[in-house]
């Protein structure tokens, strides 16, 4: 019987903002959309969004996917105007395009898909 090895999470974490200054460099300098989930521990609506976010960053291998708790990168949480969790925030070129706040998976995938598809139209 074989197997089945744990599938490596696309969803990278971010632990400070010097990890957030890096990995959005890095995908502008790339033209890669940031998708970004801003979470906390103790709200269980963005717990429950996790499983839908790692499913979501398994469908765009071309866009980054970052998560951030917002009580341990305060920094970046504040920069961005987080005031609710979940919020969900795309990044062109570093740049806030959308931001959806609260737990719809309906309305986020719709979301990241026209913005994900509106980058590969601009970029081809």
């Amino acid at each position: 019987m074989e197997v089945q090895e744990p599938q490596k999470s696309r969803v990278v974490v971010i632990d400070s903002p010097q990890s957030w200054e890096f990995y959005v460099a890095q995908a502008t300098n790339q033209n890669c959309p940031v998708i970004v989930h801003f979470t906390a521990s103790w709200c269980m609506p963005s717990v429950a969004m996790n499983p839908f976010f790692e499913e979501m960053s398994s469908g765009y291998q071309d866009a980054l996917f970052l998560t951030v708790d917002v009580d341990e990168v305060k920094d970046v949480a504040t920069k961005l105007e987080i005031k609710a969790m979940p919020t969900f925030v795309l990044l062109k070129d570093g740049t806030v395009v959308d931001k959806i706040i609260g737990a719809n998976p309906e309305e986020i995938k719709k979301r990241i898909d026209g913005f994900v598809q509106s980058i590969r139209v601009s970029v081809a």
